[in-house]
């Protein structure tokens, strides 16, 4: 005999069903449907359909065009919202293959609408990512991921970083100025590693590996306790030569 489980049907909500026919029925349609078309395909009363459209373009998952209803904002980022956990996800995996690999930790980060965007860590409780104690967006003077995306920059996007976020001292060995600082990063070869030793995180030595896709910076990085500073270059050239397979997989994630 059935339990009450087991026979019990689900509880569905009808307005919720049809508008979701609805707009499965406006996606069947490039340049749009009217609502008479859209109604009779979703198997929808044209009083309710009325209804119901007027709300999801309120809501603006539709808009209303020269009579015809095609697809609004809200519904490409709710589309889109699958594609970009899917691009951080790939991103992850990535970097969780080579901390994994070197036995480091591993950052990924872009240069976007002017800041300093970290996209993505992978450590281990045995091999721990730098803490993030003082803000990266505004110190990136001071690590090697900011420094590493900063020299990717031209002259005025690097001038204009540095006007919002000014170079300032956070540990005895930050670069002193500005003015060394742009030193520094002119002197950076286009892909040649760039290494800081405690100048963000005391006891902490980073570098990080410029990648750039059109006109979007990005870098990956490691990190290491002090006292393993050592294995820092042979740890970012292990990562520096395979950085054509890196970039293949991670090149499509760039605009994330």
């Amino acid at each position: 005999m059935a339990t009450a489980q087991q026979t019990a049907a689900p509880t569905l909500i009808g307005s919720v069903q049809r508008a979701l026919r609805l707009l499965e029925a406006v996606g069947s349609h490039e340049d749009g449907a009217p609502a008479k078309q859209l109604a009779r395909e979703a198997g929808v009363a044209l009083p309710t359909a009325y209804h119901l459209l007027r709300t999801l373009t309120h809501e603006g998952y539709l808009r209303r065009e020269k009579g015809v209803f095609v697809f609004g904002d809200a519904a490409g980022r709710l589309a889109g919202g699958g594609a970009l956990q899917n691009r951080r996800t790939k991103i992850e995996d990535s970097l969780s293959h080579w901390r994994d690999a070197i036995g480091v930790p591993v950052y990924f980060a872009i240069y976007r609408e002017g800041e300093i965007e970290l996209v993505a860590v992978a450590d281990t409780p045995a091999a721990p990512a730098v803490d993030e104690w003082a803000d990266f967006r505004e110190t990136g003077h001071a690590h090697a991921i900011g420094q590493c995306l900063l020299s990717q920059l031209d002259e005025k996007s690097r001038q204009d970083h540095l006007d919002r976020h000014p170079v300032e001292a956070i540990t005895p060995y930050t670069v002193r100025n500005r003015r060394m600082l742009l030193e520094r990063l002119g002197g950076t070869g286009r892909m040649e590693p760039l290494v800081e030793r405690q100048e963000y995180a005391l006891g902490t030595v980073c570098a990080a590996i410029p990648i750039t896709a059109g006109s979007t910076a990005a870098a990956m990085a490691i990190s290491l306790p002090l006292h393993q500073q050592h294995r820092l270059l042979p740890a970012v050239e292990q990562l520096r030569n395979e950085i054509g397979r890196l970039f293949s997989s991670l090149a499509f994630s760039i605009s994330i």
